[in-house]
């Protein structure tokens, strides 16, 4: 057992999740069509991003898988009841965004399904010890914000249609 009296199994079973996940992306971002009848580099093909992050969650997925073996292999006492793989901070994770993609992306604008999005995010994780003013502010901020910053790097730099 580590710190706070929890098993590293979860990490373990985490980081094969995530590392599995990235590899679905990265796949995926190869698939995507590279433009290169109409002269893309390889920095303007638009799998390169996602692949670079597939790649990125790949590596982070295997850190946390080999932190939480190393963990549970120098754990001294007996592993007790591991964690559920699936708690609720993850179960709101996974229903918030299919909401976000499966939902709302396509229905409505994009800035406003970002804004929701992101909004309801930071609502639901958000300190509970706060003013609730302070945060719906905070919240209505940070949807605000990002929805812009998305929209306009994606439009004004990477030149892409948003829906």
């Amino acid at each position: 057992m580590d710190e706070g009296g929890k098993t590293t199994r979860s990490d373990i079973w985490g980081g094969v999740g995530w590392v599995s996940f990235g590899l679905v992306i990265l796949v995926e971002a190869l698939r995507m069509d590279r433009f290169t009848s109409m002269g893309a580099t390889i920095y303007t093909m638009p799998g390169f991003v996602p692949g670079m992050i597939g790649v990125v969650v790949m590596v982070l997925g295997t850190v946390l898988t080999l932190r939480g073996w190393r963990r549970l292999k120098d754990a001294t006492s007996p592993d007790g009841p591991s964690e559920p793989i699936l708690n609720g901070r993850i179960a709101i994770t996974i229903l918030l965004t299919l909401v976000y993609a499966g939902g709302l992306i396509g229905r409505v604008p994009f800035w406003l399904a970002t804004a929701l999005f992101v909004g309801a995010f930071t609502w639901l994780f958000a300190p509970t010890d706060q003013a609730v003013q302070r945060r719906l502010i905070g919240c209505i901020l940070a949807g605000v914000l990002t929805s812009a910053v998305v929209s306009i790097v994606f439009q004004e730099v990477f030149l892409v249609r948003l829906p």
